[in-house]
């Protein structure tokens, strides 16, 4: 048994069998202590939790694409859908970061593009610049514990011919599978910023980059640090709840 602290509340769960005897017992220790503790008790319903919690992921339509769980993904069409099983790895298209970045990528991406997605998790992103029309899709993942639900939705989309994701750090491999002509990057501003110089280096004059998981209020910062590191235009911006996302071009020609 567990307490969960909830404000001035502690709260607990008790197995059905039994609970009678537990709950006084409980109600007891805690007047023990505090005399007018006020001690609520209700019953939870009966749920089978192992597949409730799919009813909390659902279908989002963002413009060109849409992202989806398998149990949704029925009669939809392939080209224009990706369907991701909701694991560890973060990008299921509930977080607003990944949705703010699918809807910008129409447009940026070209068909036949060599394109590198930087902390790709669950290869969401990386999926979806395949089905925009990239040839070449880098999905750079640093968490080991990633790395395979990103490679069973890479097969499971049919983008495995375009997409190879990549185990390890950005700021190595980058460098490797360079040059592209868009980087994708939905990571923590500071990492962001972190890599610019590696970002800049891997785009020819004429890519982008689309950088996201960057709040609101850090968009002048990160917008201060294109502007140091010298070479980039905004092209476009969008925002969700909390979070910004943006369309940097490459003006320059980067080394690699």
């Amino acid at each position: 048994m567990g307490l969960q602290e909830d404000g001035d509340a502690l709260v607990t769960v008790l197995d059905a069998e039994g609970a009678s005897a537990a709950t006084d017992a409980l109600i007891l220790a805690a007047r023990a202590v505090d005399p007018q503790c006020l001690v609520e008790v209700s019953a939870l319903p009966d749920v089978d939790w192992s597949s409730a919690w799919r009813e909390r992921i659902g279908a989002h339509e963002l413009g060109a694409l849409a992202i989806v769980p398998p149990w949704l993904a029925a009669g939809r069409d392939a080209a224009r859908t990706i369907v991701i099983e909701p694991e560890m790895a973060f990008g299921t298209g509930e977080h607003e970061t990944t949705r703010c970045v699918v809807r910008l990528m129409p447009g940026v991406i070209r068909d036949g593009d060599a394109v590198a997605d930087l902390g790709a998790g669950s290869a969401v992103l990386a999926i979806a610049a395949a089905k925009l029309g990239a040839r070449r899709v880098a999905a750079i993942e640093l968490d080991h514990d990633a790395i395979a639900n990103a490679e069973l939705n890479v097969q499971a989309n049919g983008v495995a011919d375009r997409v190879t994701v990549l185990e390890g750090d950005a700021a190595i491999l980058l460098p490797l599978v360079a040059p592209v002509r868009v980087v994708l990057a939905n990571i923590l501003s500071s990492v962001i910023t972190q890599l610019l110089p590696h970002i800049g280096a891997a785009i020819p004059r004429g890519g982008a980059a689309i950088f996201s998981g960057i709040l609101v209020a850090e968009r002048d910062g990160v917008l201060a640090a294109l502007e140091a590191a010298g070479g980039w235009t905004v092209a476009r911006e969008t925002s969700e709840g909390e979070w910004w996302a943006v369309v940097v071009e490459r003006t320059v020609t980067g080394q690699v």
